[in-house]
């Protein structure tokens, strides 16, 4: 079975989210009063795509909140492990999801709900499955434990239709050197919402943190 790369309603793609910037923030939230206030801190430092884990109780909420009260936000789930997560998501309001696998459900799942998926990979056969089920933009992960920069330079060669998103030990010592890759069209990374910014409410370090990332430069 070959699944379409699908598509938003507004005509969004997984790879034209790297046109909002060269980073993905990977945020945890625990508590769903820090939602809005992140994302807006976010927002202000120039990054508009965020991607909200299914790991926390106030995930989900944090998403719709996000959705409702931050439109210039393009808020993503990621964690998603099954089709049952995929369609909570989506009626959450997220924009994208993101997958440590693939599987086919939530392939099949993502595609009927008409929501983009950004499927994780780990090895050479998950990116030819994940090719063959139409996915050409793949999330590498965990990307350092698996090899890191040697072997998304590996896959180049037998690969070349496929763009990464490296995520898994991405920070800012060694992003730029992720972002030089051809086949890299953004990276994945939590530094940009450090835990202890978040719990004690420092909006403008964390604004700081996104202009920082902001000025990274990713070949899109």
């Amino acid at each position: 079975m070959t699944l379409s790369r699908t598509i938003m309603n507004d005509d969004l793609h997984i790879q034209d989210l790297a046109h909002y910037g060269p980073v993905i923030p990977v945020i945890v939230l625990e508590d769903l009063a820090e939602a809005v206030p992140l994302a807006k801190a976010l927002v202000a430092g120039g990054v508009r795509v965020m991607e909200i884990t299914l790991r926390t109780n106030v995930a989900l909420e944090s998403i719709r909140a996000i959705a409702q009260e931050v439109p210039e936000a393009i808020v993503g789930a990621g964690t998603i492990t099954s089709e049952v997560d995929a369609q909570k998501a989506c009626q959450a309001g997220a924009r994208f999801m993101v997958s440590p696998g693939l599987t086919e459900r939530v392939a099949q799942t993502c595609n009927e709900l008409a929501v983009p998926l950004l499927p994780g990979v780990a090895t050479a056969s998950e990116v030819m499955r994940a090719r063959e089920l139409g996915y050409t933009v793949q999330k590498f992960f965990p990307a350092v434990a698996c090899g890191g920069l040697e072997m998304l330079k590996a896959w180049s060669g037998p690969f070349p239709d496929v763009l990464f998103c490296p995520t898994g030990g991405i920070g800012p010592d060694n992003a730029k050197d992720f972002l030089a890759l051809k086949n890299v069209v953004c990276v994945g990374g939590s530094w940009l919402v450090p835990q202890h910014a978040i719990r004690s409410r420092q909006w403008d370090h964390i604004t700081l943190l996104a202009r920082e990332a902001r000025r990274l430069s990713a070949p899109v």
